[in-house]
This record gives structure tokens, sequence and C-alpha cells, in this order.
């Protein structure tokens, strides 16, 4: 039988009006008193109901979390991250995949506004104007996406293609493709970025191609295109299009990695169960998520008031050198 408001009164010894204001008007209730009632609904095992709740505070006790695409492994572990967080302020996630449709992306965030306190959008494909007509509709926090004066997590994508370049550069490549994601993504901007700073550094001579889709099939097809580009290493954008590099290479009889080195980002879970392993740029999903949802829990209790740094929280990635890069074949 579901425990009540009434079964907590009855515990704490207090009357069900003072039971509600500890959960709804915290404030308004002696510390002692408000301690007794907490400790008696965790006895029980009560939770307040989030409708009920909603009324009078004017908050529903929900989150939005929008991603581009739910098949792609990088972001559920994002959303995983955001859950848990989530979970331990005592709110719910509400999830939607745009498809990678900027259009899509802008509906699904104003059809959340209703039933939500604020959104997370994890890679945003939207152009600025698009953007902005969201933060105008509801609280907004980006993940792996800089907007001026929108709060933001994001991951050091270019540190992380600095590392990948410098490994390959140690290893005595000389000339390296890469293979670039899509046009709109920023964090395929910051990859951009952050390579030709380091083609400059190590003295490696990097042949982008692209952009392609962030797809296992467009590994498949990037592969043969950067074979005729002679080089001795691939950067794929991601993990997914990576795995379809190694596949394309194994159909061709091309060993990886003493005919080719291949390295992907992200470090999904399969990047180390393929063969062979996958050398790869740990991006900090778990840890992306949980801080995009505290940055939405401060915007919504009115912190990070100055539109300034203080709202964009930088988290750094890291190199996974694994069994797909060795030195190139002389």
């Amino acid at each position: 039988m579901a425990v009540t408001i009434h079964d907590v009164a009855r515990r704490a010894q207090v009357s069900v009006s003072t039971v509600s204001r500890a959960f709804t008007m915290p404030d308004l209730v002696r510390p002692a008193t408000r301690e007794q009632i907490l400790r008696a609904a965790d006895e029980l095992g009560y939770r307040p109901n989030r409708a009920a709740r909603g009324l009078i505070t004017g908050k529903t006790g929900n989150l939005g979390i929008v991603v581009p695409d739910l098949q792609n492994p990088f972001f559920p572990s994002v959303v995983s991250g955001a859950q848990a967080q989530a979970r331990l302020a005592d709110y719910a996630v509400f999830l939607a995949d745009s498809g990678e449709d900027p259009r899509l992306e802008a509906e699904l965030i104003h059809a959340m506004t209703k039933q939500v306190d604020g959104v997370i959008v994890c890679s945003s494909r939207m152009d600025v104007d698009d953007l902005r007509r969201a933060t105008e509709s509801t609280t907004l926090v980006l993940l792996n996406r800089k907007n001026p004066g929108v709060p933001a997590v994001l991951m050091d994508s270019a540190d992380g293609i600095r590392q990948a370049i410098e490994h390959l550069a140690a290893l005595g490549h000389r000339r390296c493709a890469f293979l670039s994601g899509p046009r709109n993504s920023w964090s395929n901007k910051e990859r951009r970025r952050g390579l030709r700073t380091a083609s400059r550094l190590y003295g490696v001579e990097v042949v982008e191609l692209g952009p392609f889709a962030p797809v296992f099939e467009a590994g498949l097809q990037a592969a043969d295109i950067a074979l005729a580009s002679n080089v001795t290493a691939i950067v794929a954008f991601n993990d997914l299009m990576a795995l379809g590099v190694l596949n394309r290479l194994n159909d061709r009889k091309i060993r990886v990695p003493e005919e080719m080195s291949v390295v992907g980002f992200d470090d999904i879970a399969m990047a180390g169960m393929c063969t062979p392993q996958l050398t790869t740029v740990e991006m900090p999903t778990q840890q992306g998520g949980r801080a995009a949802v505290d940055l939405l829990l401060d915007q919504l209790a009115g912190g990070d008031d100055d539109r300034g740094a203080a709202q964009q929280r930088m988290v750094g990635t890291q190199l996974i050198v694994r069994a797909s890069t060795a030195p190139p074949r002389t």
C-alpha cells in the first residue's frame, strides 16, 4: 500500500499541512521540525507527488535533454550521467532525439517547455537565431556547443586532437588524414582548430577530408578516400567512423596498424572491443552530463548571474593508446 502524506504526519507527530510545507516551502518550517519530517519520510519511503508539488511551487520537477542521435553510443552515456545527477536533486529527465535535424531540435525544445523546468541540448545543430529563440522560451544549457550568453559545458576537443597528433608524430607519422564530421558541429570545428595548431607544432601534414556524417557507414566511404591521399595514419571525427574505417581496411586486406594507423574520438565501449582495439580520445561523457545538470540547476536557482566565463565549464579529454596505432612502415 502506498505511503501517503498522512502516514508521514502521524510518524513525525505533526499536522498534514506542516508536512506539506516542509516539502514545498521549507523556509517556513522550523529546522528541527523539518528534519523530523524528512527523517519520517525517509523511514517510510515516502516521495512527494510531483504534480501536487508543481501546483504549489510552479516547478515541474522535470528536466529535458535533447540529443542529435541516440544510436550514437556517445549520447546515451551523456544521458546516463545527467540522469544520475538529476536523480540526486530529485528531478526526473525527459529525453528527445532530434535525428541530426536542427529544425526538429528547435521544435522539440518548444514542445518541452511546459513539461520541464529547463533543457540541456547536446551538440546542438541549430543556427544562432533558432538558438536565441530557444533561450527566450526556457532555461537552456548547452553541451558541446558554444554560444555567447548561453551557459555551456564544453569538452576540450581541441586538446584531444592535439594529443592524437602528438602521439602519431612521436611514432614517426608525417602525413595523416582527418575525416571531418558534420559541417555545423561545434565539436568538429574545435577538432579542426586544434588540428591546425598541432600540425604546425609537431611537423605533421594533415589532409582534411569530408565533411562526413558521424556514422559507421561514412567511415567505410571515407577509408577509400583517405587511402587515395597517400597517408600513413587516419584520424576520424568519432569512433563510429573509425570503426567503419577499420572494417573497410580489413576488406581491402590492409593491416592495422602495420600498414595504416587509425585513431578515433569519444572512447565508446566498442572502441575497446574491436580488433585491433582502437586508439582514441576519451571524452568525459558521464562527467559532462553531470556537469550540465549542475549548471542547469544553478540557472534555475538564480546562480551564475554574470553572463561571462562562470557560465562555461570546460572538462578535459585524454588520449587512450591501444593497438590500432604503430610506427609507419618504412
